[in-house]
């Protein structure tokens, strides 16, 4: 739809066919239609703000954030934060933040509206006053559950980080992830309620990756590591073995033993990618006193 400071915001296009459901089910809140439709633009709105707190406070810890996408059931910043436990809290807690911020703006607004008689003079904006108050409120503390990959289960996972290190504390939030899940499909169930399935099936899914994220860093914290080198983003040694496939013959190798050079068919490389973090740099950044985390 648009950028803003170099963050590209994408919709979905489902959340037009949701907007449609949403603003035609509510149609007996409001003498008008226009503030239902008021009404879930300001839902959208703060959705959007909580998705840029998360992406500004990525880039305020040096990782990257570039993309925001919005969908029916809320929205997605792509952040990756530098693999440290203070920098991941910090990305994923500035998202709610901005809903924590914006409960005495609107409160104030609501108090200002009763002291000036709304409720009778302007009954459609003093009800969509408090709708959004009310919206902003159910999503902070939905998003501070801790269940997996909510705001609150990847809170919890970063400050277990500090304790018990970077794939103990992802196997434990999905863990929790998993039997929080659990009580939506019972919701789900007992409410009938076709959105919190729906939701449900989306945070299993999640789980199910984070645990198998967790038990992929488990197995690379394992591995020996070559002195000598570090990646000059998260400082990690990396690993001894053939853990690089060269994409021009397929075959795999050890880049560090190689100097970035296939051995099989001599295909040099320009970077080389950190397996801990994913980042790519070129082998002469590579060279310094590694730091564990």
């Amino acid at each position: 739809m648009f950028r803003v400071a170099g963050i590209d915001v994408f919709l979905h296009w489902s959340w037009f066919l949701v907007a449609a459901f949403e603003i035609n089910g509510r149609a007996g809140s409001y003498s008008s239609l226009a503030f239902n439709v008021l009404e879930y633009l300001a839902l959208f709105l703060i959705v959007m703000l909580h998705e840029f707190g998360h992406a500004l406070a990525c880039r305020q810890v040096g990782g990257t954030a570039n993309k925001i996408v919005l969908w029916p059931l809320g929205g997605v910043a792509y952040v990756d934060p530098p693999p440290r436990p203070g920098a991941t809290l910090w990305s994923i807690a500035a998202g709610p933040l901005v809903n924590v911020a914006l409960v005495p703006v609107l409160s104030g607004l609501g108090f200002l509206g009763r002291s000036l008689g709304w409720a009778e003079t302007i009954p459609n904006v003093y009800a969509l006053l408090k709708a959004i108050w009310l919206v902003n409120v159910v999503l902070l503390t939905f998003n501070l559950l801790p269940i997996y990959p909510l705001d609150g289960g990847q809170i919890l996972r970063s400050l277990l980080w500090f304790v018990v290190g970077r794939a103990r504390s992802l196997m434990v939030a999905t863990i929790i992830g998993f039997l929080g899940v659990a009580g939506f499909i019972i919701l789900a169930l007992w409410m009938r309620s076709l959105w919190y399935g729906v939701l449900s099936v989306f945070m299993l899914m999640n789980c199910w990756s984070g645990l198998r994220q967790a038990q992929a860093l488990s197995r690379l914290a394992k591995l020996p590591r070559r002195d000598g080198f570090a990646c000059p983003r998260c400082k990690t040694a990396p690993p001894l073995g053939e853990f690089w496939k060269c994409g021009q013959c397929g075959q795999p190798f050890d880049t560090f033993q190689a100097r970035a050079v296939c051995p099989h068919c001599a295909a040099q490389f320009a970077v080389t990618k950190c397996l801990d973090c994913g980042a790519p740099h070129a082998m002469s950044e590579w060279v310094a006193t590694p730091v564990s985390f």
